[in-house]
Formats: structure tokens, C-alpha cells, sequence
């Protein structure tokens, strides 16, 4: 998927400041930056989602219809 970082969609990001301490805490232990922790925990839940490859090039099928209302 990634081909490089100017392929990568930019998406404003409003978080509360207690859910980012948590993740800048975690991302710490992970050795990795907030950002670089916020994309692999969301890449692991779509896998989670989707299937382990989800993600791949070329499997970009529409995803299943889901109702929020009911």
C-alpha cells in the first residue's frame, strides 16, 4: 500500500487531550512517532475489518453496507 509518503491522504485530526496522552504514551513504547502509532493501530483495525489483506493493492471492493440507525 504505501508507496511513499506524498501518496499519503492528509485528514485533520481532532482528538481530546487525555486520548492523546494516551497515545503518545504508547507510541513511545512502540518507538514510533503519533502519527506513525495513529496509522498503525487504524491499518490494524481495517485488517481486523476487512481481512489481513484488506489493504493490498488492487482490493479496493466496496465495503459492506453498514446501517447506523438500527
Amino acid at each position: 500500500m504505501e508507496k511513499n509518503d506524498k501518496s499519503k491522504k492528509q485528514i485533520p485530526l481532532r482528538l481530546s487531550p487525555s486520548l492523546y496522552d494516551k497515545i503518545a504514551a504508547w507510541a513511545e513504547d512502540d518507538f514510533r512517532s503519533v502519527n506513525g502509532q495513529i496509522e498503525y493501530l487504524l491499518t490494524e483495525c481495517v485488517k481486523k475489518r476487512y481481512g489481513k489483506n484488506a489493504l493490498s493493492e488492487g482490493n479496493e471492493k466496496e465495503p459492506p453496507y453498514v446501517d447506523f440507525e438500527n
